[in-house]
């Protein structure tokens, strides 16, 4: 029998503008939403191969390549199914034999575990670390590919990308931190991320940003005897991401939005205006978090909590999923924390889509409902 919900009402000011707060999918602003309704009848349902839907494709190559100010010789890369399958692509087109994996998370413990089963790949070296926490690489002679994840997107753990060692490529699974936090291009070799959190666009693609070495073993291990599936084959989408297109029919809209998203972030200072708006989102919640009597930060060391995705631990007494659901109710949505982390715990997105304003609105309604749950 499920668990009845308080009836708890929230006064207008502890009611954000916007109430969702997802890690992701993620809020996905109006006025973009209002650009999509507006090109319509010219854009959603024609050809991705013509010039109406190339040029947006187009857009999103050179704004993300301006974005994070990639080198000459680096390529923006795009392809359809989500990170996920961009840990598929790269199992048969990134690694040549073995890999590093740092693994602290629901998500980063995934692409570990695709690695493992594949029957073409040596067995990874995995190091681990628990939850709320992250590990180091480790040089290693025999990888040829470290796969580091900038922001674990279930505990809300954050980590500086560096290079372990100039011989192996470096991918970062950048999923929730593109957009929303800094990074040196000249410290990865692939930057990969979906659209559907930082970059206020919904899933179902991934895009990767690839140095001149990655470039080279995708296309040296393409014209090697290894059978790759031509959808997961890295240099086909290399090859169609060249003409502004995707190999197979991408999703109109989720193109559309990312490029007027990436166009707001330039348009208002860049990957520096967008992280530091995150940071401080970040400051308001672990600020407030430090300072409550019934809500702790998850992440204890302060230097590797995420500036995108926070993790706040509340008292015993204070119900978590109860919480949420309140919130529910109020129409502050998606606070609930990750599923399998099982902790009575909330998790929120500080994604730069989401008003700052709003956050701190946000902690306001946590504090009153949990006073309410208590009396």
């Amino acid at each position: 029998m499920s668990k009845s919900i308080p009836e708890i009402k929230l006064p207008a000011d502890l009611l954000p503008a916007d109430g969702r707060f997802g890690s992701g999918p993620s809020k996905v602003r109006q006025e973009a939403i209002e650009a999509l309704a507006k090109a319509a009848p010219s854009y959603l349902g024609t050809s991705h191969r013509r010039p109406g839907v190339r040029s947006v494709v187009a857009n999103i190559r050179s704004g993300l390549a301006d974005l994070f100010t990639l080198p000459d010789g680096y390529e923006v890369i795009l392809g359809n199914g989500g990170a996920t399958a961009f840990w598929d692509a790269a199992l048969f087109g990134l690694i040549e034999q073995k890999s590093q994996h740092l693994s602290f998370g629901e998500f980063s413990a995934k692409f570990a575990a695709a690695v493992a089963r594949a029957p073409h790949l040596k067995e990874p070296e995995v190091i681990e670390s628990p939850a709320g926490t992250h590990p180091e690489a480790r040089p290693n002679p025999e990888i040829d590919v470290y796969a580091l994840t900038q922001n674990e997107t279930s505990t809300g753990v954050a980590m500086e990308i560096q290079r372990p060692d100039e011989r192996g490529l470096v991918l970062v699974d950048a999923t929730s931190a593109a957009g929303g936090m800094r990074v040196d291009a000249e410290s990865f070799d692939a930057y990969y991320f979906s659209p559907q959190k930082c970059f206020g666009s919904d899933g179902g693609m991934w895009v990767a940003c690839c140095s001149p070495a990655a470039i080279e073993r995708i296309e040296r291990l393409a014209d090697s005897q290894r059978w790759i599936p031509p959808s997961l084959d890295l240099a086909i989408a290399l090859e169609n991401s060249r003409k502004d297109q995707t190999y197979n029919t991408p999703a109109l809209a989720t193109i559309f939005l990312l490029s007027k998203q990436i166009d707001w972030m330039r348009d208002h200072g860049g990957l520096e205006w967008a992280a530091t708006r995150c940071e401080f989102s970040a400051a308001v919640v672990y600020g407030w978090a430090e300072e409550s009597a019934i809500a702790t930060p998850f992440v204890t060391r302060p230097e590797d909590r995420s500036p995108v995705t926070a993790t706040i631990d509340l008292d015993r007494s204070v119900d978590a999923a109860t919480v949420s659901a309140v919130l529910r109710e109020n129409g502050i949505v998606d606070t609930e924390s990750y599923r399998k982390l099982g902790r009575n715990q909330l998790r929120f997105a500080l994604f730069p889509a989401i008003e700052p304003n709003d956050v701190a609105i946000l902690t306001r309604a946590i504090e009153h409902v949990a006073e309410r749950i208590l009396d």
